[in-house]
């Protein structure tokens, strides 16, 4: 008599063709893990071989290195430019109202006094802007770049660099100006025949962050 369990639904019994128990093969039972060779370790995946010698004698060199570039870069770059520059000059500015309409002339250049009571967003602007919103600007710690529109594209291109979003700096166009470049802040002045002039960076630097 077979015992429970040794036949299939339909009555045969649990092996096939060859009289293998196929019970056997549907074992869930784990497959025993392969031995190693006597006296071998596993290898772990996480165990990363030692460093190898030239490795921990490169290591300090670099370091060296590294520090000695940031040294160089350091005391190598030069100092940026400060302090009022040549030929800057200097106004005793009016009442500084807000008031409505046009009070300057489309080639004035004011250094402060009344203004409007909106001011000009610091920029690059390659059309002209009203003076009485600069004016206003100006009162807040903005500098002011006005340029001749007739400058070269590479000029007007090196002037539009003094503009940063960390920078009160407004450039602007101003035609019929006696100078290429006139560079303005509140109560202050200066013109400059070269656009390239290296005190123009001076000026922005000493009055939009002094």
């Amino acid at each position: 008599m077979r015992a429970i369990g040794d036949e299939t639904p339909l009555g045969y019994p649990l092996t096939d063709k060859v009289g293998l128990d196929t019970r056997a093969l549907m074992s869930n039972k784990p497959k025993a893990k392969a031995r190693t060779k006597a006296g071998a370790k596993p290898i772990v995946a996480d165990q990363a071989p030692s460093d190898p010698k030239w490795r921990k004698a490169i290591a300090p060199l670099v370091v060296v290195s590294i520090v000695a570039s940031i040294i160089a870069l350091v005391v190598l770059s030069p100092p940026e430019a400060r302090g009022i520059p040549e030929g800057t000059q200097t106004f005793l500015v009016g009442d500084p109202r807000h008031v409505d309409g046009v009070l300057y002339a489309v080639d004035e250049l004011p250094v402060g006094g009344q203004h409007a009571g909106i001011w000009l967003n610091c920029g690059f602007y390659d059309q002209p802007v009203a003076a009485e919103n600069i004016v206003h600007s100006m009162e807040h710690g903005a500098v002011w770049v006005a340029y001749d529109p007739g400058l070269s594209s590479q000029d007007i291109q090196s002037l539009r660099g003094f503009v940063s979003p960390s920078e009160k700096v407004i450039v602007s166009p101003v035609a019929g100006m006696d100078f290429p470049v006139v560079a303005s802040a509140w109560g202050t002045q200066l013109e400059l025949d070269d656009p390239t002039d290296p005190r123009i960076a001076q000026f922005v630097n000493e009055f939009t962050r002094g």
